[in-house]
């Protein structure tokens, strides 16, 4: 059901704050006409951790609405409380998501035990195909492949993003990849390798600001034509880069103003692109490919 091309969409905002369903539904219009694989509503690029439940909830459901059966979506659920996540969880399966996608539980630093009864219970209590997000880098914990493995046992936990290398990358392939279970990159710098190796797809930051072309690339990495994936990540490998010399979401959304899409709105205690990086993405916005 997902491979190839995934965008983590932003969270448009108004100056002041409040989401900007208007320019979300332009989002995914964009996405639409980019051939973008499939999108990844409220994950942590779409600043889950600063929305409430209401707005959480709202986001998704307008997502499903805006997207409207032409491209899958996949809600971002994950929480470091298993009620919470729980309930989220409920939440997307009731408003039409395709999947949901979970990050481990972050912070409170839980066992391998913990985290697989946290996953467990939440997949045994909601009928909805879920996918386990693992990013040690930003939520102090890693979720091992000895772990991944157990849960891949359970019917609907369909697969992994993960966030960290492709030594690891390569330890899933071999462990837990196969018909019923995917492996997808969550690094935009490591994903054309990584789908070389045989990982499903990305789920992507990048695709943010350059859909159509981290649709081609990931096209031509899952056909396994290494010389066509590589010349079309050449294009934007510097975007990868650039995307995260401040915190997540921080570059993307800036950028995504300068391009005309969004307002600048962003939440606290994330601000704005510091100003000592403007000229370098401003010139990084007149390389990218166009569409």
């Amino acid at each position: 059901m997902f491979t190839g091309s995934i965008v983590a969409i932003v969270t448009p905002m108004y100056p002041d704050g409040r989401v900007d369903y208007g320019a979300l539904e332009k989002l995914v219009e964009f996405h639409v006409i980019n051939k973008t694989d499939a999108i990844v509503a409220v994950g942590t690029t779409g600043e889950s951790a600063t929305l409430d439940y209401d707005e959480h909830r709202q986001v998704i459901r307008k997502v499903v609405e805006f997207a409207d059966g032409r491209l899958p979506v996949i809600a971002g659920t994950g929480s470091n409380s298993t009620l919470e996540a729980l309930k989220l969880t409920h939440w997307a399966a009731e408003d039409g998501a395709q999947a949901c996608l979970l990050v481990t539980p972050y912070y409170n630093k839980p066992t391998q035990e913990g985290l697989f009864q946290h996953y467990k219970l939440i997949a045994e209590s909601v009928d909805i195909p879920q996918i386990l997000y693992n990013v040690p880098g930003r939520t102090g914990v890693d979720l091992l492949p000895e772990t991944v493995a157990r849960l891949a046992n359970i019917d609907n936990i369909i697969g992994i993003k993960e966030a960290s290398t492709l030594e690891r990358m390569d330890e899933l392939l071999d462990k837990v990849s196969s018909d019923k279970f995917s492996v997808w990159s969550g690094e935009d710098g490591l994903a054309c390798e990584a789908i070389l190796r045989g990982a499903n797809g990305v789920i992507s930051v990048s695709a943010n600001i350059a859909p159509l072309q981290m649709y081609k690339m990931t096209q031509a990495a899952m056909a396994g034509d290494r010389e066509k994936a590589e010349s079309l990540n050449e294009e934007i490998k510097e975007l990868h880069r650039l995307l995260f010399i401040e915190a997540n979401p921080i570059p993307a959304k800036w950028i995504l103003k300068e391009m005309g899409k969004i307002q600048g709105g962003i939440r606290l205690p994330l601000i704005s692109l510091d100003k000592q990086y403007h000229l370098t993405m401003q010139d990084l916005i007149t390389k990218l490919p166009k569409a």
